[in-house]
């Protein structure tokens, strides 16, 4: 397991400075001490002037304060407003595999959390995030949300730190000296030498330099965009042409923030400054969403007086120009491109101006459904892992095509179709709730009967059974089966066939157990696949969850062969996804025999795949469940407990426990449960059990794949200290008090109020039977001792 992906986990997504960050000293210190006294703090102020920045050096500043991280949630291109909970959730790395609203998810995983969530660019969803908030804070109390807005978010408790841009220089009153420690002069000179090396503040230039910052207003990104020029022209150049650019602009204004006018100014003349192909791409790119790369670039934005060779050359002239950044995905491999929100606005502008938005929103729309489809043609094979991290690197702009499509009249049946498309990407890579969301509204407003209809509903009915939303799930497989049999079409009355078989084994917990009768629908299936020459995941699943049946009705004989089957089925295509899961169901079967060490090695093999190939926490969860019941029939209580606690931390992450109520999970994990109690006691079964929830996720996979997780605390000595009646944020506490930190210290340290830390300490010093700090560093440091041993 990466690194990388360990902290990200733990520390949050926080992304790495591109570009130096100029003081904000006082503006830092402010938020940092607002931040430990109220749980919302929102930065406003005008575009342009940094708040993004601003934020993320905050978070970045008081990390160290959140134990369950960091959460950057970035919603400049969120366009569909209702998906701001999911995006959220899909941030800190929830994979609501369950029926329940995505907001409730958040709430629920977020009720116990240490964790600070930075909602940047929110004034197109002030609403929306309000309510969130208002939903978030009071079930939340270790959470903080620092908000950036160009409005206030007017929720009950909320600070508002308002960003006014940098300190200008006066000329009367600062000596030359002082002048060099300006911010707006130093952005200046910092941004300068990116495409001037070696430019420096001399005393022939300091004075300009000045001019121009406080013509500019002291805005960051004005600055940024002006210091750009210093390409081709001096700073004497560049003040003359501002002084004639702003008189010119300024006299056709006749209201409007001063601010406002300065900036627009300043993108007016970076626009004027770009030669006319570099005019267009500016304005084509701001169709994409979160980005884009060179290829999307090349097929979306030529035509109309842009060749595709054009492309790279433009794209590189506008990275010189600062209008879009360059971003290095895959270690370097590969670049991405983006603008900042206040430039892709404008080019939408012009775009919308120029009458050719509907245009290039159409031709955006067909380059991710060819994706889509591409992905779809390409899943089954050897190129699973490579069609999900492209995708998944698209996530932002596959959500604006789909948004396009069924917000733009005539539209809904390509929707449809591209819904339907990223079935794969709905289904195997945990992104159900937000498939099921496309998909209602993609059958909502496109009723006509027809074969895209009926593939909508079959996919749309495995997300809601996946869900546990049995009855939603087949009401619609209902509506395919009977679609398929009039028209006399076998490949779709097989997918629906399947899908009742898989309700009926899922509903066994509540309605009669009737597994014999999901077996048979089941075989009809897979005889109608087979006999129609349709070889794909579901049909590979679909042998699985025959095998299930066989497994549950204690064949086991059978369900062995059925999962080998799909095992070499598998292996032909170079398949990775539907192995997994036929891995776990065949070490459920060799457990089931008694056959420990087979079941160890398929759960494992099974855990892999699912993890460290595509990230699937549902599969993951599975697997490492299992595993701690293959543990327990070996009598390693101990390690049983851990990965119950391990498996235990993964569901809160998939939106609860989807299978609880069915008796083929409930009752091995009752059973494994209370084995391992009985062998540890109620005391060490909680410590192994909070010493396997306390592990971050690549350091739990890593435990249940055998191998020993680094730095994670011994279950000996997790005995002692997870059976405390201390809470995670009290036990940070103590270690602060034992490292000599006092109340005042340690409120700076964790980002609270002085007064919670004095509560703290004392509640630490109570539940523990101590009356002095001596006595509770003595005991911070025995546990040590305990760890190093």
């Amino acid at each position: 397991m990466s690194s990388t992906s360990s902290r990200r986990q733990r520390g949050g997504n926080l992304p790495a400075e591109v570009t130096s960050f100029v003081d904000r000293r006082r503006e830092i210190a402010v938020a940092t001490r607002l931040l430990s006294s109220t749980q919302l703090l929102t930065l406003t102020g005008a575009g342009g002037v940094g708040k993004t920045r601003l934020a993320l050096r905050v978070a970045a500043r008081v990390r160290r304060a959140f134990a369950d991280g960091v959460w950057l949630v970035e919603l400049a291109a969120l366009q569909d407003r209702t998906l701001l909970e999911q995006t959220v959730a899909d941030t800190v790395g929830l994979r609501n595999q369950s029926a329940r609203s995505p907001r409730e998810v958040v709430v629920g995983y977020l009720r116990d959390k240490q964790l600070l969530l930075v909602l940047d660019n929110c004034e197109h969803l002030v609403d929306r995030c309000a309510g969130l908030a208002t939903d978030l804070l009071p079930a939340a109390p270790g959470l903080r949300i620092l908000a950036t807005s160009r409005h206030a978010l007017r929720v009950l408790g909320e600070h508002i730190l308002p960003l006014p841009p940098l300190p200008l220089p006066n000329l009367e009153r600062m000596s030359p000296g002082k002048l060099l420690h300006n911010e707006a002069i130093r952005l200046f000179a910092e941004r300068a030498t990116a495409v001037r090396p070696g430019f420096e503040v001399t005393p022939d230039n300091r004075t300009t330099l000045a001019r121009i910052c406080w013509r500019l207003d002291g805005l960051p990104l004005a600055i940024e965009l002006t210091a750009a020029r210093l390409r081709a022209l001096s700073p004497e150049q560049i003040l003359a042409r501002l002084d004639d650019r702003f008189r010119l602009l300024r006299a056709g204004w006749r209201a409007g923030p001063a601010r406002h006018q300065t900036l627009r100014a300043v993108v007016d003349w970076s626009y004027g400054l770009c030669s006319p192909p570099e005019q267009q791409l500016w304005a084509r790119v701001s169709v994409f969403a979160g980005g884009f790369d060179l290829d999307a670039a090349e097929t979306v934005c030529t035509g109309d007086g842009i060749n595709r060779d054009q492309v790279l050359d433009l794209v590189a002239g506008l990275v010189d120009k600062s209008i879009l950044i360059r971003e290095d995905q895959d270690h370097g491999l590969s670049a991405r491109y983006r603008q900042l929100d206040t430039l892709r606005h404008y080019g939408r502008d012009t775009l919308r101006a120029a009458g050719q938005e509907a245009v290039l929103r159409r031709r955006h729309r067909d380059y991710y459904l060819r994706l889509a489809e591409r992905g779809e043609a390409g899943w089954f094979g050897p190129a699973q892992r490579e069609v999900a991290a492209r995708i998944r690197g698209e996530h932002t702009n596959l959500q604006a095509a789909l948004e396009f499509c069924l917000t733009t009249p005539g539209e809904s049946q390509t929707g449809l179709r591209m819904a339907a498309a990223l079935f794969f990407y709905w289904f195997c890579c945990g992104f159900l709730a937000e498939g099921r969301h496309w998909l209602d509204r993609a059958l909502a407003q496109d009723a006509e009967p027809g074969r895209a209809r009926a593939t909508a509903l079959w996919i749309n009915a495995n997300l809601a059974l996946c869900q546990g939303d049995l009855p939603t799930g087949a009401a619609m497989v209902n509506q395919c089966r009977d679609w398929a049999r009039q028209q006399g079409d076998d490949t779709m009355l097989a997918y629906a066939l399947y899908l009742q078989g898989c309700i009926i084994q899922g509903s066994a917990a509540t309605a009669s157990l009737d597994l014999p009768r999901a077996q048979a629908l089941l075989e009809e299936a897979l005889a109608l696949f087979e006999s129609s020459s349709e070889l794909n995941t579901i049909v590979v699943i679909a042998r699985v969850a025959l095998a299930a049946a066989a497994i549950f009705q204690g064949d086991l004989v059978h369900a062995v062969a059925l999962c080998r089957q799909s095992l070499a089925i598998g292996e032909t295509h170079g398949e990775h996804w539907a192995r997994a899961y036929t891995l776990y169901f065949l070490a459920l079967a060799e457990w089931t025999g008694g056959n420990v060490p087979q079941a160890t090695t398929h759960a494992r093999e099974s855990l892999q795949i699912k993890y460290t190939f595509f990230r699937e926490l549902l599969g993951s969860v599975l697997a490492v469940e299992l595993l701690a019941w293959i543990a327990g029939t070996a009598g390693e209580s101990e390690r049983a407990a851990m990965l119950l606690g391990t498996a235990h931390q993964i569901w809160s992450l998939v939106g609860g426990q989807p299978l609880f109520d069915s008796p083929h999970w409930i009752v091995p994990h009752q059973a494994c449960e209370q084995q391992a109690r009985r062998a540890l006691g109620d005391r060490a079964f909680q410590a192994a059990f909070d010493c396997g929830a306390d592990l971050d996720l690549d350091r739990a996979v890593a435990y249940a794949l055998g191998e020993k997780p680094a730095s994670a605390t011994p279950v000996s000595t997790a005995r002692d200290t997870a059976g405390t009646p201390l809470t995670r944020r009290e036990r940070q506490v103590a270690e602060l008090v034992a490292q000599g930190l006092s109340n005042k210290d340690i409120a700076a340290r964790l980002v609270i109020a002085q007064r919670t830390a004095e509560g703290h300490v004392q509640r630490i010093l109570t539940k523990l039977g101590f009356t002095t700090r001596t006595q509770l560093a003595a005991w911070v440091a025995q546990h040590r001792e305990g760890r190093d041993q």
